[in-house]
């Protein structure tokens, strides 16, 4: 176990896991571990199903891997199985808020902990972005297929698309922010009735459109070539985040060594055979030539003339995509709000309101942020950027498995992943694959964020750390603990 009697300067300072775990104790003890296998897949359902199916299978069929966008996720599920394996470690070893940048703080030191904060700031904020230009989309089909009223392109488009701004994304962000600053949160009742809904859409898009396919659309499987399936796969992958909320809920888990690889595992595997079946039947409907679009599902029932259809899985797709904005625009905060009371973001974004009891300052700031970017930028720039981004993560907490593993041997694991080192190093290569999949500008776009991440680490995080040059009474008065 990691102590804080060592001097802890440099770049590669931990913030040890047994400080790390006392307080969570201290500050969320009394967690019951009520839930189970079916509750942890039900769960990963809920927050896999969401911007991949309902919006990301028309720009990925459209400009990358044709009616082959059937095995890109393939590929991204397995690429996802691998990360959520070694999430599922970190987990059940450090059961608390702040996910990968949580972990990677414990284990391989504070300038990587920043990094993958930064990247974990990245993937939230861009794909609530993303989510909500999808959801402005399936808006507009359904004012369009429903009461025949038409939206302006000057206010449903970003500049870069023909438009002035995309007003219903920008206004949507805006919308959940102050509900969230006002403490509003879904209860699990209201999220299981929509997680039904959402799977009773897919199931009728289904029912409705396979009686639609021309098998004709299918060729060519591979317009794009073989390199198109790869390139599709790092589009799409953002179809598959959200399988780390199964990772994090180990501390209520009821068996977390059987429960949690079920649950991931499980949620993954049901959410691939869906995506497969929805692409095989979106691109049978219709030529994936004209699925460029931010609502493929319901846009091809309105291209074959099903308009009350397309109302339906409209709804079902604005329910389903609020739901995924609450939860990245919260876990976005959140972030923000770990970050902050480590020292590494100014003290303001860890302030609570003192009635509301919200990180208000953080979900303003990220809302206002949010809502500029769904406003002004089209769908696959933003979706490119929270992939590169998470994928990135992937990497690093893989890589912090291994480290863990050597560090810090006897560290109390409730789920172990199989394999080690193999799975791991599978794990990254796989990632760094997607990567390097991804067009050159988005690389190129992450590298820039990176490079402003680091300057502000150095010019501020630093120095203002709460470990920086600290010895163990220092570090103690600065995270109080119970005796």
């Amino acid at each position: 176990m990691a102590t804080v009697g060592k001097k802890q300067n440099g770049l590669w300072r931990i913030k040890p896991v047994d400080l790390i775990l006392r307080q969570s104790d201290q500050a969320e003890h009394g967690l019951k571990r009520t839930l189970g296998p079916i509750s942890l897949t039900a769960m990963g359902i809920g927050a896999i199903v969401g911007t991949g199916i309902f919006v990301l299978t028309g720009v990925a069929a459209a400009k990358y891997a044709g009616p082959g966008l059937m095995i890109s996720f393939v590929i991204a599920g397995i690429v996802s199985g691998l990360a959520a394996l070694c999430y599922a470690e970190f987990a059940s070893s450090v059961p608390i808020s702040g996910s990968a940048y949580t972990y990677s703080y414990a284990t391989l030191g504070e300038l990587i902990a920043w990094i993958i904060g930064w990247d974990l700031i990245l993937e939230y904020a861009v794909g609530a972005a993303a989510v909500s230009i999808g959801w402005s989309g399936y808006v507009t089909d359904l004012l369009k297929s429903a009461f025949g009223l038409t939206l302006p392109t000057a206010l449903t488009a970003s500049p870069f698309a023909g438009g002035i701004i995309n007003l219903p994304a920008t206004l949507i962000i805006l919308v959940i922010t102050g509900l969230l600053i006002l403490g509003t949160s879904e209860s699990s009742t209201v999220n299981n009735i929509i997680v039904a809904i959402k799977l009773l859409v897919i199931l009728f898009f289904l029912v409705v459109g396979v009686g639609h396919v021309n098998p004709a659309n299918w060729s060519p499987f591979l317009p794009f070539g073989a390199g198109g399936i790869l390139r599709g796969a790092s589009i799409i992958f953002f179809a598959y985040i959200g399988f780390d909320m199964v990772s994090t809920s180990a501390e209520e888990t009821r068996n977390p060594a059987k429960d949690l690889p079920v649950g991931i595992i499980g949620s993954l595997l049901i959410c691939t055979l869906l995506y497969i079946l929805v692409t095989a039947v979106l691109t049978g409907m219709v030529s994936y030539t004209q699925l460029n679009v931010a609502s493929p599902v319901s846009h091809a029932m309105i291209l074959i003339g099903l308009n009350i259809a397309a109302s339906i899985i409209s709804i079902g797709a604005i329910c389903g995509l609020t739901t995924v904005l609450i939860v990245l625009l919260y876990g976005q905060s959140r972030i923000f709000f770990s970050m902050s009371r480590d020292g590494l973001l100014p003290g303001i974004f860890s302030r609570i309101h003192p009635r509301l009891r919200t990180p208000y300052w953080s979900s303003l700031l990220i809302g206002v942020v949010v809502a500029l970017v769904a406003g002004l930028t089209p769908i696959d720039v933003v979706a490119e950027l929270t992939n590169i981004g998470t994928l990135a993560a992937f990497v690093l907490v893989s890589l912090a498995v291994l480290i863990l593993r050597r560090t810090q041997p006897n560290l109390r694991r409730a789920f172990r992943v199989p394999l080690v080192p193999w799975i791991p190093i599978l794990s990254m290569i796989a990632s760094l694959v997607l990567i390097v999949s991804l067009p050159l500008v988005t690389i190129l776009r992450f590298i820039v964020w990176l490079a402003i991440g680091l300057l502000i680490y150095f010019l501020y995080s630093r120095r203002h750390s709460k470990l920086e040059g600290k010895y163990e009474e220092d570090v103690r008065h600065e995270f109080p603990l119970e005796a």
